[in-house]
């Protein structure tokens, strides 16, 4: 019963979609999903799982995988240039009040 609620509880959280490529009928997988993921057993005469479906789930993850270090580096990419447009208008503004302190 506790493993139930678990799980309702981790699909009840949003999550911000990726922008990529994918449909919109194909959301990007959720830790949950992924811990939770359980294979086939292979056919007949054969042990461990099958190929074909483990090799879809990988592809799977690798597209959610590459589209969130995608927007990793955006985002590091825009807080380096707010951190240096920060540090330029604090530059400026030290100027200008050394100015003001020194004009006297």
């Amino acid at each position: 019963m506790r493993v139930f609620f678990h799980r309702i509880r981790h699909r009840r959280r949003s999550v911000a979609r990726p922008v990529g490529h994918r449909s919109a009928a194909c959301r990007p997988l959720l830790p949950w999903q992924v811990r939770e993921q359980r294979f086939r057993p292979t056919q007949f005469g054969r042990r461990g799982l099958d190929p074909q479906e483990v090799q879809e789930f990988l592809d799977r993850l690798a597209g959610d995988l590459a589209a969130v270090y995608d927007a990793l580096a955006q985002s590091r990419r825009e807080a380096s240039r707010i951190k240096l447009a920060l540090c330029h208008l604090q530059s400026e503004r030290a100027h200008v009040r050394n100015e003001r302190e020194w004009g006297r």
